[in-house]
């Protein structure tokens, strides 16, 4: 695991990137949260898409829905960068889109994208 704290609009932003599995499940997600927010102060992260389990992109697991509940909880603004294009459901591609509409949680298909919407400039 790779992070680096990106300054930007006056907030920081934890950008991390690995080609392991960091989040699997909610406790990992969890796990995360308090180790970025404990090593960096970051209430920002951003993650490469392939730190992520891919269960979390199938919205029937509600893994997706457990593990950003925790994001929110904890006051922490979430990105998850990377290649979109080869998920092909209607209700993930409309959630997707719904979240990018909102203030916390965003999919972005690169990092100076999920910067850019971290730090409130896109």
């Amino acid at each position: 695991m790779k992070t680096e704290i990106i300054r930007k609009n006056n907030i920081d932003i934890a950008v991390i990137s690995s080609d392991k599995l960091l989040v699997t499940d909610v406790q990992s997600a969890l796990d995360l949260i308090m180790t970025v927010k404990y090593e960096t102060g970051c209430t920002n992260i951003a993650i490469n898409k392939k730190a992520i389990i891919e269960d979390f992109f199938v919205l029937s697991t509600c893994l997706a829905g457990e593990i950003l509940q925790k994001f929110i909880n904890y006051g922490v603004r979430f990105a998850i960068y990377g290649d979109f294009s080869g998920y092909t459901s209607k209700p993930l591609k409309d959630f997707m889109y719904e979240s990018n509409k909102g203030k916390d949680i965003y999919f972005q298909p690169d990092v100076s994208l999920a910067v850019g919407k971290l730090s409130g400039c896109i």
